[in-house]
């Protein structure tokens, strides 16, 4: 199956989940307004990471469908469960936007954090196979080009559990912070450009 219309359902999941966000923006506490919206500053954090988190992961997962020209039944699979994690980010993100400064605060971000891990292992379980199986998938790189980037790719998911583990034993906003700073890292590409190496593949083989 050509990677059209997977990456036509896929866009319109992270499409879905990124619009949600912004359903968990209100006003909290007492007083005025301006007090309320001041004190409504753990929604703000906690939007700012999802959107940033989910915007990248969307932008790498079209990184990952640009290696191949089609795709099979155990890659739709893996997809499936990857996008399953992430229509589920709005709901931990009102978790955390809800709890922080409260006794939940704990709760909360570990429940985030298990999420982002269970995200982490359905983009590392993606790449991998692409990785692992690029010329059955039509890519234009060699598989060993693909392999090299994986461990720098997947890496994030240890510093997911380090986050998860400061959640749940030290501080709920540190962690918060954690989730920040990854979505930032996976800012910067971490994957082969396709574009590139088939570039630098096709000026390879014209030298003589």
């Amino acid at each position: 199956m050509p990677t059209g219309r997977a990456e036509a359902f896929s866009d319109g999941v992270f499409a879905v989940a990124i619009t949600l966000l912004v359903f968990g923006l209100e006003p909290s506490g007492g007083g005025s307004l301006a007090n309320q919206l001041l004190h409504a500053w753990p929604h703000y954090l906690a939007y700012v990471v999802s959107f940033l988190t989910i915007g990248i992961m969307w932008m790498n997962h079209h990184t990952i469908l640009a290696h191949v020209t089609r795709v099979d039944r155990p890659l739709l699979v893996l997809n499936l469960l990857l996008l399953m994690g992430v229509v589920a980010i709005p709901f931990p993100t009102a978790l955390v936007a809800d709890n922080l400064l409260h006794h939940g605060g704990t709760a909360a971000t570990v429940t985030y954090g298990l999420v982002m891990i269970a995200i982490s292992f359905g983009f590392a379980g993606l790449w991998v196979y692409v990785a692992t199986h690029a010329p059955a998938l039509g890519a234009a790189l060699p598989t060993e080009a693909l392999r090299s980037s994986i461990p720098g790719f997947t890496g994030g998911l240890l510093v997911y559990v380090a986050g998860t583990l400061i959640a749940a034993f030290a501080s709920a906003l540190a962690a918060v912070i954690i989730y920040g700073a990854l979505a930032v890292y996976y800012l910067f590409e971490h994957l082969p450009s396709p574009a590139e190496e088939a570039s630098d593949s096709s000026v390879s083989k014209s030298r003589p």
